[in-house]
């Protein structure tokens, strides 16, 4: 996932277009192929016996259409374009003709980033409906269409959230990490954040030969904490005669520390019991597993109610 491109005064959200270019050279040195986001649509439920690289940006910022896409074009590199309908045209953004002159490239793909790029987990439910139906309905009346993929802004959403979004959308993102598998939860599909910070070519060889880290089932089903569910109860299902799963180890930044989480098996079941209750609005677990020489990894985010 990136955001913007050649924009150091946002280091947070930035990539540097040489860095950028490097990477994806990276990507084509190990010989992957990219990820052409129509086959979610075709192949989701197939089992996949080669690993591809979807590339998503966030935002469709002026920047992303000044650098780095004339280089997908180019290159033909497909990828999603995640955009907010509100900030179109807006000082920094991208126009509606920008906007236009993407789609209609076949590796082109755009996507729902909402209207506001608010957070959406702050809304009344009436309000956040009306945001997207808004989204939706510009869409439609812009590109003739409602694009089938959606980006949660900021990766937070609730249960009620993603049950709204998955009568509307064929597959939503959000900003945890991991690795896409025929089991994960299509209304809930990690991304690895890539920007100045944590873009250097050491950790991002590191993250395009992780494998997924396969589960049965993920609870809480709800990643919405109010202080009723905070923190929350926390086990991972995995399927039997599963390899090495207790292998497994996993980081999480309860009490806005990041420590190594205290795990429990029993059986194949993996609990967590956390040291303090997640303050930050973004609360997060990374699990990483050595499985014979080949390391998986799942990320969880859950997104934390604010007093």
């Amino acid at each position: 996932m990136y955001h913007r491109f050649n924009e150091d005064k946002y280091p947070s959200t930035n990539i540097k277009m040489k860095v950028f270019k490097q990477q994806i050279e990276i990507i084509k040195q190990f010989q992957y192929n990219f990820y052409d986001p129509k086959d979610l649509e075709k192949s989701f439920n197939t089992i996949k016996t080669e690993k591809k690289i979807l590339i998503t940006i966030d935002d469709a910022f002026s920047s992303f259409y000044e650098f780095a896409w004339p280089y997908l074009k180019k290159e033909k590199i497909p990828f999603i374009l995640f955009v907010s309908t509100e900030a179109v045209g807006k000082n920094g953004y991208m126009n509606w003709d920008q906007i236009k002159e993407l789609e209609k490239e076949t590796n082109a793909y755009i996507g729902n980033h909402s209207h506001s790029h608010s957070y959406l987990v702050d809304m009344e439910n009436r309000d956040f409906i009306s945001d997207i139906e808004l989204s939706m309905s510009i869409f439609k009346k812009k590109l003739g269409y409602n694009p089938i993929f959606f980006s949660y802004p900021f990766g937070e959403y609730s249960s009620l959230i993603k049950e709204y979004i998955s009568n509307n959308f064929k597959f939503s993102f959000g900003q945890h990490s991991g690795v896409i598998d025929i089991n994960k939860d299509r209304y809930e599909l990690p991304r690895f954040p890539i920007n100045e910070k944590y873009g250097d070519l050491k950790r991002f060889k590191f993250l395009i030969n992780l494998n997924p880290l396969q589960y049965k089932s993920l609870y809480p089903i709800e990643k919405y904490l109010t202080v009723n569910n905070n923190p929350p109860k926390f086990l991972v299902k995995f399927f039997d005669k599963q390899k090495n799963i207790y292998n497994i180890n996993c980081f999480s930044d309860e009490g806005d520390k990041w420590e190594k989480s205290n795990i429990n098996f029993d059986q194949n079941n993996l609990s967590l019991k956390f040291r303090n209750k997640f303050n930050f609005r973004r609360g997060r677990i990374n699990c990483s597993l050595n499985d014979n020489g080949v390391w998986r990894w799942f990320g969880i985010q859950f997104s934390v109610e604010q007093n």
